[in-house]
């Protein structure tokens, strides 16, 4: 069996895909970013290019 080593960023709108060794882990969730981990709190997105979580 192989190993997960990737996944979508747990944020519900974000489409990025993270690594796990380059995720911000938060309350067992594993994020692209620290905006996503934190909720988008200033209603700004994660800025990876294609990715519009928190633009509405």
């Amino acid at each position: 069996m192989a190993d997960v080593t990737s996944m979508k960023c747990a944020c519900a709108d974000c489409l990025c895909i993270v690594s796990l060794k380059d995720a911000i882990a938060k309350n067992g969730q594993y994020y692209c970013s620290e905006v996503c981990a934190n909720g988008h709190v200033n209603g700004s997105g994660c800025g990876h290019t294609g990715c519009k979580c928190a633009a509405g």
